[in-house]
């Protein structure tokens, strides 16, 4: 086998066992790598209706056949489980020396279940799993941790940890790893917590088997100096995704005040431009040459890694037009492990649940302080915190008097950073995201404000579906960084030459929509499993705040959603996916992808269409 070392590592922490197992090639063939082996490993190996924060839960770390190979910015790593904040299929990748370790260690994917008896870090070096106490760095934040960690086992170690917010269970930790590289929104820190698992510590010492490895120099080679020669390369060192701020402002989609607004008064305070001028360095993931980390000194005089999504998510949308005192929020959710993105919403909501008096606390926008506190009594879970650490949408139950209309998720997953009251393909993706509400499987809205927005016409659905293909199922399979080709246009035929070179199979492009297909259903058949009949249509549309709160301010003033059209544009969605109207997959649809077993497993909790 080339390209994939063939190799899983299962892990139980209940027994200190750690056991290597071949999969067969057609699995490689079938899922390439990544989320589509996580996909796959979860619907097989996890009964439904089990607790995300049980033992019984597995937390997968999954690799492609691109993986760590010299190919541009490939140093990415899927991490999924069952999400404790939505209750279905949960994962992010993340960009970590990890990646490229846990490769050359032999693995493809590495599949935790169980829970230690008391703190433990997994050590995973070359064939050898120790299980190591973690008693003295238990309670340790990311930045402690990784750096305890490289003192034992050397800067080329991977490490990726958790921080006390995975400590303590909050729905929305991450998996952290090289101070400020983050993964897996949907609560995946949490589940790494819930199994008393503080770290993993990859080593490797293999090389990754290569089918053609004169081709895969040469073509990785050429493929960096392609990258170098790319018209927007140049600004994207500068800015890497700070310019989308000013950008989402001249398009009101800057989500302000808890996505009440499409624009925001101080939003050149927190900008590229203005990001520039306190910028220290880059940093990337490894075998990265256009790094998107801005670093810049923060209000602590410390340094703080940014991008867009966490400067708008705790800037404008908490109405803070400070960058450094930003810098300092987001540096400090890195440290405890939070998402800024759900963070930043937890803290919106709060805030207008104050202003609107439904809760005693008081809370105003744009209070640097104050919000610096509350993010720690989220990590702590202490007061209040307690119940923002449960996400909007399950603070939204508990508090009541109408806060669900201004509780930004769709399937319990916070809304990431642009604002939709004028973007109904934008809507739309973030409906059928395979998580939640993420941006990164189908990031249409560029495309809607050139080509137009009031429309819900087909053409916004095909291209929601292009985009979910290449960006949630091509590249998150590979594993490898999309920021070349969705930001810099660097050719998509370059991926399939690499894999060629790696695997030493002609795998057309068409394949590889075809498995990402396959993985995007069997994700869905895992979200309709563990809900069965309380699965319904009205779970993915977006929050009830665009269809009924006009924009008051900016360009698209007087603009919203609207609901009769965009529940037609949804069912039509549906349809082309081969789904029904519930937006379940029909059973032809899952047999002509290859997953009759998959329709004979849902059809004892559903009845499936033809």
């Amino acid at each position: 086998m080339f390209g994939w070392t063939g190799v899983f590592l299962q892990v139980d922490l209940s027994r200190n066992k750690a056991v290597a197992e071949s999969y067969d090639t057609l699995l490689a063939l079938n899922y390439i790598g990544g989320r589509g082996f996580a996909a796959k490993i979860l619907w097989d190996k996890l009964n439904p209706g089990i607790d995300p924060l049980s033992p019984e839960n597995k937390l997968v770390f999954a690799a492609g056949p691109l993986t760590g190979l010299g190919v541009p910015n490939s140093g990415k790593l899927v991490v999924a489980a069952k999400s404790p904040l939505t209750g279905g299929y949960g994962d992010g990748n993340m960009g970590t020396f990890a990646a490229i370790q846990m490769r050359k260690a032999g693995y493809d994917a590495v599949i935790i279940e169980g829970k230690a008896e008391t703190p433990v870090v997994l050590h995973i070096k070359d064939k050898v799993a120790e299980f190591i106490d973690a008693k003295d760095i238990w309670g340790l934040n990311t930045f402690e941790t990784e750096a305890q960690l490289k003192i034992l086992y050397g800067r080329t170690a991977g490490v990726v940890s958790i921080g006390p917010a995975g400590e303590n269970l909050v729905k929305f930790a991450m998996v952290m790893s090289q101070e400020g590289r983050a993964g897996g929104r949907a609560g995946m820190g949490a589940v790494m917590g819930s199994k008393n698992l503080k770290a993993v510590v990859f080593e490797g010492y293999n090389e990754i088997p290569v089918a053609y490895p004169k081709d895969m120099k040469e073509l990785s080679a050429a493929g960096y100096r392609e990258v170098l020669t790319k018209p927007s390369y140049s600004f994207w060192k500068r800015q890497g995704t700070m310019s989308t701020v000013e950008w989402c402002q001249e398009n009101s989609a800057l989500p302000a005040f808890n996505f009440r607004e499409g624009v925001f008064e101080k939003a050149n305070k927190i900008g590229g431009f203005t990001m520039e001028k306190i910028k220290v360095s880059n940093r990337g993931c490894p075998n990265c040459n256009m790094t998107c980390g801005n670093v810049v000194k923060d209000s602590d005089r410390k340094e703080s890694e940014i991008d867009y999504e966490n400067v708008v998510m705790l800037g404008s949308n908490i109405g803070l037009g400070n960058l450094r005192q930003v810098a300092v929020l987001n540096r400090v959710a890195d440290e405890l492990g939070l998402d800024t993105i759900s963070l930043g919403s937890a803290i919106g909501f709060a805030i207008e649940t104050s202003q609107k008096k439904r809760i005693p606390e008081k809370l105003d926008w744009g209070k640097y302080k104050e919000t610096k506190e509350l993010i720690k009594d989220i990590a702590y879970r202490r007061g209040f915190g307690d119940v923002l650490a449960e996400g909007v949408k399950a603070a939204a139950a508990k508090i009541g008097h109408g806060s669900a209309d201004w509780a930004m998720h769709v399937k319990g997953l916070e809304v990431s950073a642009y604002d939709c009251h004028a973007a109904p393909a934008m809507a739309l993706s973030y409906a059928t995201s395979s998580v939640g509400a993420h941006h990164k499987e189908a990031w249409v809205i560029a495309w809607e404000v050139k080509f137009g927005r009031g429309s819900y016409d087909e053409e916004k659905i095909n291209k929601v579906i292009e985009m979910q293909r290449l960006r949630g199922g091509v590249f998150e399979s590979l594993v490898v960084c999309r920021f070349p080709n969705t930001s810099l246009d660097f050719e998509i035929e370059w991926y399939t030459k690499y894999l060629r070179a790696a695997t030493g199979r002609d795998l057309p492009f068409n394949a590889l929509i075809y498995a990402a297909d396959k993985t995007l259903n069997l994700i869905r058949a895992f979200w309709i499993r563990e809900y069965g009949n309380s699965w319904t249509r009205e779970m993915e549309i977006p929050p009830m705040r665009w269809f009924k709160e006009p924009l008051t301010e900016g360009p698209m003033k007087g603009a919203m959603l609207d609901l009769v059209k965009f529940d037609g544009m949804l069912k039509k969605y549906y349809k082309k996916r081969g789904w029904d109207e519930r937006g379940i997959p029909r059973k032809t649809t899952l047999q002509k992808l290859g997953l009759p077993d998959v329709a004979k497993e849902l059809e004892k909790h559903v009845k499936l269409s033809e």
